[in-house]
């Protein structure tokens, strides 16, 4: 019966101790790996409340460093319309940061590179809802393109490729 008891009161310091090894690990939550995301600026989400990838997303951008800020509506194609998205390019939740419209299940590399280079366009769109963008699996093997639209870009060309 001792052994048991004292195997029991091991597990808590043992679970502690492993949990606490996991902070330093290099696949921890990627908060800071973009140290400048929070230079940019608030980024404003508008969603529908009840969608689940959409949450995943904002809590991805969060952990990228990303100072995030979200509206939960029934009527996202507000959000769409007035950040002028062509429909084609249309995606589930609409993001604005530093002048930019982002749409979809956008990939950090491709935000980041939007926000660094600044280019001479509206804004950037993962059309649709791609399986393994971020919030949708997260698939590393996952390939899909990255639409810019507006300005040099007019009605849209490909901005960043992911997989290919």
């Amino acid at each position: 019966m001792k052994p048991f008891t004292i195997s029991l009161a091991a597990t808590p310091a043992i679970a502690l101790t492993l949990a606490l090894a996991g902070f330093g690990s290099p696949n921890a939550a990627h908060a800071g790996s973009h140290s400048t995301a929070v230079e940019h600026g608030v980024m404003h989400v508008t969603k529908s409340s009840t969608c689940g990838c959409c949450g995943a997303w904002v809590a991805l951008a969060r952990q990228e460093g990303y100072d995030v800020e979200v509206t939960d509506t029934a009527d996202v194609t507000s959000a769409k319309l007035d950040a002028d998205i062509p429909g084609d390019l249309w995606a589930c939740h609409t993001a604005t940061i530093n002048g930019y419209a982002v749409e979809g299940h956008m990939p950090f590399a491709a935000l980041e590179k939007l926000l660094t280079d600044r280019p001479d366009v509206a804004g950037i769109s993962v059309p649709g809802m791609p399986f393994g963008s971020p919030g949708m699996g997260d698939d590393p093997a996952a390939e899909y393109q990255v639409i810019a639209f507006g300005g040099t870009a007019g009605a849209g060309e490909v901005f960043f490729e992911v997989g290919q």
